[in-house]
């Protein structure tokens, strides 16, 4: 039914965005995640699709074994992405096992495939690093995808200005809001993304407001659209 009213709508799927334990030290559970990834792989390209987006996944506290695993998840799909032509983009994720910017470039060049790139999540920024125009920089050689939405540093007021408790928790705070609701700089993220030639998918990525879901997809995809054009060169600068 959804295949049909793609079609009869003149619609496509940029990208399908499956998030299994693929990275887990649990061998249960990677097994488990690489079956289900399989079925969204032939679900996708069933809904003619070419993209697909994910997390690393696993845990800090256990990077080394969760990258091991997510290695051997890894040689296990990767043929699979590559014979049914299907792109694979990554996102470093709070709580995964890979939470950096700079760490997460370095393993998408190690998988060194065309088919593999990475996603720059905005909303992510602050957990990712600091400065949002250096990093779409640094992953500009593998970057596919930009997830879109606001957020606060979490860092600000000598890292207190969300106080967790008990002390010590593990906890990744960050939002996913609308464009002005936050502090990223979006001048700086849209003029990186125009300096380095970006022409992949934006996604706008908002969860804060399921009440008035349609005029925040509204209101992002006119921010969206005003600062591509913000970004854009002038006619002077091209001279």
């Amino acid at each position: 039914e959804f295949r049909t009213a793609l079609k009869d709508t003149g619609m496509e799927i940029a990208s399908v965005l499956p998030l299994y334990r693929w990275s887990s030290p649990d061998e249960d559970e990677r097994q488990a995640a690489v079956r289900y990834w399989k079925r969204a792989i032939q679900l996708t390209v069933d809904l003619g699709a070419t993209v697909m987006n994910s997390e690393f996944n696993g845990r800090p506290e256990a990077a080394a074994a969760s990258e091991a695993q997510f290695w051997r998840s890894m040689e296990e799909l990767l043929p699979i992405f590559e014979r049914e032509g299907i792109s694979l983009n990554l996102e470093a994720h709070p709580g995964d096992f890979i939470e950096r910017n700079d760490a997460a470039v370095a393993l998408i060049r190690a998988i060194d495939s065309p088919m593999v790139g990475y996603v720059y999540c905005v909303p992510h920024t602050y957990h990712l690093g600091s400065d949002i125009g250096a990093m779409i920089d640094e992953a500009s050689r593998f970057l596919r995808q930009v997830h879109v939405a606001d957020v606060f540093d979490h860092t600000a007021s000598s890292g207190l200005r969300y106080i967790v408790n008990p002390p010590g928790s593990t906890a990744r705070i960050h939002q996913h809001l609308d464009i002005g609701q936050g502090e990223v700089d979006w001048d700086s993220c849209f003029a990186a993304l125009r300096r380095n030639g970006f022409d992949g998918i934006l996604t706008s990525c908002v969860f804060a407001w399921e009440e008035r879901a349609v005029d925040s997809s509204r209101f992002m995809l006119e921010r969206i659209r005003h600062h591509l054009q913000a970004a854009e060169p002038t006619r002077d600068a091209i001279a």
